[in-house]
């Protein structure tokens, strides 16, 4: 029954090589608990992916997609671009003014921590304990 499963799979992707990546992906996330779109059939998971992909039950775009996020070690993370801000040139009473004029939303602030208070919390901080591996 495999052998069919894969001469009609080969329909679906053209690449064998591809074909078992997807299969073998597939039949990891079903032994991981993933949800089946078929009915099992006493098949085993290798068998059940490719029967999944005969089927067309999953696209096989799909499959590439999660296989490839899967692979990923470094995933990029699309993060809004800086905003320029504009070079103040001028004396430093000029740029002074214009620092004051700034709205308060534009201004940002920092936490000040008082020496006591980073004292306090140097103190606070625990030695890591020493191992026979370092």
């Amino acid at each position: 029954m495999a052998r069919v499963t894969v001469e009609d799979c080969v329909d679906k992707v053209e690449n064998r090589f591809e074909l078992v990546l997807l299969a073998s992906h597939r039949a990891r996330q079903i032994s991981q608990g993933a949800h089946i779109t078929i009915d099992r059939d006493n098949d085993k998971n290798p068998v059940v992916a490719l029967r999944e992909i005969a089927d067309e039950t999953l696209s096989p775009g799909d499959l590439k997609e999660d296989l490839i996020h899967s692979l990923q070690k470094h995933v990029e993370v699309d993060e809004p671009e800086a905003v320029a801000v504009p070079q103040l040139t001028g004396s430093a009473e000029e740029v002074a003014a214009v620092v004051a004029d700034a709205d308060e939303d534009d201004v940002v602030s920092f936490d000040r921590m008082s020496e006591e208070e980073l004292l306090a919390g140097i103190e606070g901080l625990v030695a890591p304990e020493k191992s026979d591996d370092y």
